[in-house]
């Protein structure tokens, strides 16, 4: 017997009740990703990870397009190693897991699990970069990093995650500078025609700035409930990291000069982004760009539907798989087309194609859009153009509904009081003067919550800090954060 339609989305708890444990509904449900028996890390299951691996093939061609090859570096770092540049170290320390002992034995030199590379890659960078012609180095690693976690959320922030990091060396100070722009620029294209996931470019505060680096640049974007999640940074580390791993070269006029260089690195925080960008109460809506299955079919079975219905269907997705779409048919007997409506839409699947016995004698499907629940009767002639029209219409849909969203919840604050008003709730983000000094920065977070995200590279001169009425220096983008 079929399985009729159930709890499906009665599991999900509503957006507006708890939009913490939504997500987390979501995630379980939908099957992205579930809890492991090690404390703070998860598994992420095939759906979730069909994800992943969409987004490692765009930001790959994207990499590649800029000149940038991969490479592969240890996942254990010698303490001395990391030892070497004191701010990176203090910057890590709370979250660095050690490795002390191998087998029985203990080890002469402790080692750490890789929080992030620069110290490792630094090191072979000072073998492999003699002379200027040697410059530049274009290196990214996709890899798995471990930062000890106290408090996680599955995506969001997990003791171990995945993401590549990049990592390049330069003649001078303006080609690293420009690099660290570049990729930035390669983040935020990635984020907004991939992930249709809007996001505001600009520069760190030196006390939000990563561990090391003379500039960190971050792209940030809007969840659904009114928190900003920083989803990519890119840093110019100066020469602090070649001065620490002797990253040395000769010059065109010969003398000994350190090296520039920049990292930068997303990772599969960008698929917690997309869950709370697009979802709803009923589950994920996914960008079809990113969709492991961007349209599912699902034949309605009635009377001999194997003879009838289901050839017909087989047809359609043939068709389809050779247009390069993916396509999913869910000939499952084990449940109703109902069940199937419901599972699929919590999927978050762009679109469902709906093919029965009428359908066949009209010469027709039925097409379902995930984002406006519309239905669309829809000739058999021509489907495959249809069908590629409409996911494009989602994609763009989608990102003017999430760039509307972030317009909607954005407001400026010229007074400190109208600050701490725009701050009740989760009101997104908020515009304001800032004076430049890390301890009014740090009064407003604790009186709060909320965090200067980054820095317009637009600014508008003149009017005072939100918060102490000292001259500002910069206009700021506050938010409660993720």
């Amino acid at each position: 017997m079929a399985k009729e339609t159930d709890d499906f989305v009665t599991e999900i708890t509503r957006q507006s009740e708890d939009f913490s444990r939504w997500y987390l509904d979501v995630v379980r449900r939908a099957e992205l990703a579930d809890y492991s028996p090690v404390k703070g890390c998860m598994v992420i299951r095939p759906y979730g990870y069909a994800i992943w691996e969409l987004i490692q093939q765009d930001l790959d061609r994207r990499f590649k397009e800029t000149g940038h090859v991969n490479a592969y570096f240890p996942l254990f770092i010698p303490e001395s190693l990391i030892m070497r540049e004191a701010e990176h170290v203090e910057g890590f320390a709370p979250q660095v897991a050690w490795v002390t002992k191998g087998g029985t034995e203990e080890l002469e030199e402790k080692l750490i699990v890789r929080p992030t590379s620069e110290a490792i890659i630094g090191t072979m960078y000072a073998k492999w970069i003699k002379s200027w012609r040697d410059l530049p180095v274009l290196v990214n690693q996709w890899a798995n990093v471990v930062r000890w976690e106290k408090v996680t959320r599955p995506f969001l922030r997990t003791t171990e995650f995945l993401w590549q990091e990049g990592h390049t060396a330069h003649e001078t100070e303006a080609e690293a500078h420009e690099e660290t722009l570049r990729m930035l620029g390669v983040y935020k294209a990635f984020a907004e025609e991939m992930l249709a996931m809007p996001v505001l470019d600009g520069q760190k505060s030196s006390s939000e700035k990563f561990a090391g680096a003379s500039r960190t640049y971050s792209i940030e974007a809007l969840m659904g409930d009114g928190r900003a999640l920083q989803a990519g940074t890119s840093h110019d580390l100066g020469q602090n990291f070649s001065k620490a791993f002797e990253i040395q070269f000769q010059g065109r006029d010969k003398s000994l000069q350190y090296a520039w260089t920049t990292s930068w690195g997303v990772s599969t925080r960008m698929i917690g982004g997309v869950i709370m960008t697009h979802g709803d109460d009923s589950g994920l809506i996914l960008p079809p760009r990113v969709a492991p299955y961007q349209v599912v079919i699902v034949p309605i079975q009635r009377g001999n539907w194997k003879e009838t219905v289901l050839p017909k269907a087989e047809a359609v997705q043939a068709d389809l798989r050779s247009a390069g779409i993916r396509v999913f048919l869910d000939a499952r007997e084990a449940y109703t087309p109902g069940w199937k409506f419901s599972e699929w839409e919590m999927r978050g699947v762009p679109l469902r194609l709906e093919i029965g016995p009428k359908d066949i004698e009209k010469g027709q499907v039925m097409l379902a859009r995930r984002d406006t629940r519309e239905k669309l009767a829809t000739p058999l002639d021509g489907l495959t153009e249809r069908v590629r029209s409409l996911l494009d219409d989602i994609q763009q849909g989608l990102f003017k509904r999430a760039l509307d969203f972030r317009a909607e919840h954005t407001s400026t604050a010229n007074s400190w009081d109208e600050f701490l008003a725009a701050m009740e709730g989760r009101p997104g983000f908020v515009i304001a003067r800032w004076c430049g000094d890390a301890e009014c920065e740090a009064r407003i977070k604790a009186e709060t919550q909320a965090t200067i995200r980054n820095l317009p590279f637009e600014q508008v001169p003149g009017a005072m800090c939100v918060r102490c009425d000292k001259p500002a220096i910069t206009e700021a983008r506050f938010a409660k954060a993720y």
